[in-house]
């Protein structure tokens, strides 16, 4: 990246920057605030990234930002999508593909995520790729941010890495496999017929489990919408919960959040997650989005 790039992107960084209010992404406003948006400290605490890192992306210095660091930043300043393919061209990376971690958010699905803060919520692809999660979901469930390629998402998982079967007690696994295998059916049928995601990743779970390829063989289609799920933690046991998922127009986000089943003991011990903090999963080999 040459010097007027770097310095051209660090403009905009703070010209977002100055447009958020402390409200917007959940944070305190403060009697005393010498700036009419965010600090960068704020800004760097929402995207991961160390203050000094940041600073030195304002100024117009430092090294080149990873993809995932983008996608990161682009999430914290709430920017369009235009704004974020903006923020990827002056950085001089390529726009991520959609459907990867990477993807963007809508600013909107963001905002609800932020005011879901007394339970577990996430924003999932159609593919079930995670793309944040709030701390509770990250209590709950681990933290699935890291994974790339296939293996970012969870249906892939489910079907190749016997660790993933984990989440869910074992005799649930048939049901969670069959809701998987006629969602991502439904999924196939929604999108267009030129697209080759979904049919990739049809193709490589035929190719390689037998029970993908046994279930697919049924012809089940049905969205995953509202689910009643048990759901393991290391600490706290199994917590019976309710699913419930809000669609994006496009149908390509979920937004999921997580309430206690009723007649279990599932409110006690969601509260406790913020307490028992976040859950182990099998480790990504990948860097985190923070770079």
């Amino acid at each position: 990246m040459g010097s007027a790039q770097y310095t051209e992107l660090g403009a905009f960084l703070r010209s977002r920057r100055d447009r958020i209010r402390p409200g917007d992404v959940g944070l305190p406003s403060g009697p005393r605030r010498r700036v009419p948006g965010l600090r960068r400290d704020e800004v760097a605490q929402l995207a991961g990234a160390s203050v000094d890192y940041y600073n030195e992306l304002e100024r117009g210095a430092g090294s080149q930002p990873s993809e995932q660091m983008l996608a990161a930043l682009a999430r914290a300043l709430r920017l369009t999508a235009d704004e974020r393919d903006y923020l990827y061209h002056l950085a001089d990376r390529p726009v991520p593909v959609q459907g990867t971690a990477a993807s963007h958010v809508h600013p909107g699905m963001l905002d609800l995520l932020g005011r879901l803060t007394s339970t577990p919520a996430q924003v999932i692809t159609d593919l079930h790729v995670t793309l944040v999660q709030n701390p509770l979901a990250v209590a709950l469930l681990g933290d699935q941010s890291g994974f790339r390629g296939a293996r970012a998402s969870f249906v892939h998982r489910w079907f190749t890495d016997p660790a993933a079967r984990h989440l869910y007690p074992g005799a649930d696994h048939r049901t969670q496999s069959r809701a998987f295998v006629a969602d991502l059916r439904a999924v196939a049928a929604r999108r267009d017929a030129k697209d080759t995601e979904a049919s990739s990743m049809i193709a490589s779970l035929l190719e390689t489990s037998s029970e993908f390829a046994t279930l697919w063989a049924d012809h089940d289609v049905a969205f995953r919408r509202d689910d009643r799920k048990r759901i393991n933690h290391p600490a706290l046991g199994v917590i019976e919960v309710n699913c419930l998922n809000l669609f994006s127009e496009d149908g390509r986000q979920r937004l999921l959040w997580f309430t206690p089943a009723l007649g279990t003991d599932s409110a006690d011990l969601l509260n406790l997650l913020a307490v028992i903090g976040t859950q182990e999963v099998a480790a990504p080999t990948q860097e985190s989005p923070a770079g």
